[in-house]
């Protein structure tokens, strides 16, 4: 009784509805500053989307994946007509007829409702579906019904029926996160949508009716049924033959649904956060930074570049990068066994190309899972005697003319208040500058620095990357590794490369940054730099083999026409370090605790040793 008396109003009250809807229509689109508000709303611009991040490795092959909803969007003509028909013959088939809203199916959507007491069936053409999608709530009230019908009419006047077409089929949801028939096809199938069978076409188009019903990873079979009505649809309105029709819905599916790619979480964590540096100096913000007048304007800089790079990303971007994968594995699969058997201890190392002076392989930590935190570049360390040639002894050789075999005094010394001593207390008389270097004696070290001056020697390390040295790290301590904050591993195997020949430019994962269209945004432009003559790199070179051959770096054997390197120690043994060069690559290695210990009861180990030979070893 109560669907008749629905029924009946709704009769009776058609004409007054019609007479109400057009009066209002009537005079909202008369009012020029509503238009104009209307207007300026309803803009069918490329709304902002998640789309997603992809890295590639050195080979351009996908190593990881980042995305909160899986995008891929086309241009129409890319879209298979055969689609196109799909959705306008079972979703709007007078779509290029009607004006935004097609009033005899409203009607006939009033009446089933009024008959069902319900407000279930839409009537909604493809215009109003994307003016919902794009700018309302997706609430049933016949309130909102009516806007989206005016919103509807003003984007019929804004837009061809082409560009509503092409927004609609890009945006509307596949379930499982994926937004639009290009995305749809790469997730569910594996390939792109022009490499789809007709009948895989008709499978995917089925699940935006209802994502939740037709999610075909959950019920695939309530999917195929619907799959099979839309190609009825399509026979009943005579696009396809019947024969056809029926041999689209005997075609068996088989999905191949996407998986998201999370390899190598170490390197594509730093990828990330390299990302942002290179946004940072490719848009000024790094010099505005540096330049601003307090740390309030430095903070409004760092709030605009975030938003900057929240914008890029959200753009859909491929970081194309110089990660060796097989290198990059077996680096971690040692080190991780290796770690696995001294508890807590952990570790980092930084891998770098000589050639092309790019990061290849990265270690952050033990286990390490994405966004943990990175020892490679965010674990700032005191590096003992590693930071020696790079402060004291390439500037030594630089400045003056000092060579290898002049003396030293290794004897006891106070400069003020400040009295180094050498490893375990030991006291020697006149040395050589290569026995020093070779055997990493302190107060020799010191010494040098006071040669060549504290201000001379860290103006040649500001040619680096070394971003935590501060003012008060200017003193005679640091010949030592004394720092106040320290360096990172990164930062060490980075300065390390200019021995490679005496230039030098940053050592760098990504290659360059392009948008979903294959456009470069965003690439390094760095030129190498001389930082050191021939004559300090050719004397540098000599005793860092030296160090390798009859020094601290005894333990170290690589198969390599060259072999550099320097340990470091601090005090209390907190931190080891190994950094060098080979004449292929030049790396950085530190173990420690994240909460300092000593480590002198595995010092005989030499683990750093071994994480070195194999990552100096490894193709």
């Amino acid at each position: 009784m109560r669907q008749v008396i629905g029924f009946l109003l709704v009769i009776i009250c058609l004409p007054m509805i019609w007479i109400l809807y057009s009066f209002i229509h009537s005079e909202l689109l008369s009012a020029s500053s509503f238009q104009d508000d209307l207007a300026q709303s309803i803009q069918l611009s490329s709304p902002t989307l998640s789309s997603p991040v992809i890295l590639l490795d050195e080979n351009d092959h996908i190593f990881s994946e980042d995305y909160v909803e899986w995008r891929n969007p086309l241009p129409l003509q890319s879209i298979p007509l055969f689609v196109q028909e799909l959705f306008i013959q079972s979703e709007d088939v007078e779509f290029y007829n009607h004006v935004g809203f097609n009033f005899s199916a409203i009607f006939r959507a009033l009446f089933a409702n009024a008959t069902a007491n319900a407000k279930d069936q839409g009537a909604s053409t493809i215009t109003q579906q994307l003016v919902r999608l794009r700018y309302l709530s997706t609430e049933k009230t016949y309130e909102r019904k009516v806007i989206e019908l005016v919103y509807a009419y003003e984007l019929e006047k804004q837009a061809t029926k082409e560009e509503i077409l092409t927004n609609y089929l890009n945006e509307i949801y596949f379930s499982n996160q994926v937004y639009g028939i290009g995305a749809a096809a790469t997730y569910y199938f594996g390939k792109p949508l022009n490499k789809l069978s007709e009948a895989e076409l008709a499978f995917v188009s089925a699940i935006p009716n209802n994502p939740t019903i037709y999610n075909p990873l959950e019920h695939f079979e309530a999917t195929k049924k619907r799959q099979e009505l839309l190609i009825d649809v399509l026979v009943k309105n005579e696009k396809i033959p019947k024969k056809h029709g029926e041999a689209l819905k005997a075609e068996p599916i088989v999905l191949h649904t996407k998986s998201k790619k999370q390899l190598f979480p170490a390197y594509s964590t730093y990828v990330l956060e390299e990302l942002k540096n290179l946004i940072s100096n490719n848009e000024d913000y790094t010099e505005k930074m540096s330049t601003a007048q307090n740390e309030q304007q430095k903070l409004i800089f760092e709030n605009e570049l975030q938003s900057k790079v929240n914008e890029i990303i959200a753009q859909g971007v491929t970081i194309h990068t110089a990660l060796n994968p097989v290198k990059q594995q077996n680096d971690e699969k040692y080190i991780n066994q290796l770690l696995s058997k001294t508890p807590d201890l952990q570790a980092a190392s930084v891998v770098i190309n000589n050639d092309t002076r790019e990061i290849i392989s990265l270690f952050g930590g033990k286990d390490y899972k994405k966004f943990d935190f990175h020892r490679a570049y965010q674990a700032v360390r005191q590096p003992g005697s590693a930071l020696k040639p790079l402060l004291v002894y390439a500037p030594v050789f630089e400045t003056t003319t000092l060579t290898p075999n002049n003396t030293i005094n290794g004897g006891k010394l106070c400069i003020g208040n400040y009295c180094p001593k050498n490893y375990g207390g030991a006291v020697y008389g006149y040395v050589t500058i290569k026995q020093a270097f070779r055997l990493s004696h302190n107060t020799p070290a010191v010494r040098l620095l006071e040669t060549v001056g504290i201000d001379n020697a860290f103006a040649k390390l500001s040619q680096f990357q070394f971003d935590h040295i501060t003012k008060e790290d200017h003193s005679y301590a640091a010949a030592l590794g004394g720092l106040t904050n320290g360096v990172t591993v990164l930062e060490m195997a980075d300065g390390y490369t200019s021995f490679i020949n005496g230039m030098y430019k940053p050592a760098h994962a990504i290659r360059k940054v392009t948008d979903t269209s294959g456009k470069v945004l965003y690439e390094w432009n760095e030129e190498k730099t001389e930082v050191w003559s021939p004559k300090t790199v050719q004397t540098m070179r000599g005793l860092l083999a030296d160090v390798v051959q009859n020094g601290t770096g005894k333990g170290i054997t690589i198969s390599s026409p060259y072999v550099g390197a320097k340990t470091g120690t601090t005090n209390d043994f907190h931190d080891y370090w190994i950094a060098g060069l080979s004449g292929r690559y030049t790396s950085a290695v530190w173990i420690g605790y994240d909460m300092p210990q000593n480590m002198k009861p595995i010092e005989s180990k030499k683990i750093h040793h071994a994480i070195f030979n194999e990552i100096m070893t490894n193709e």
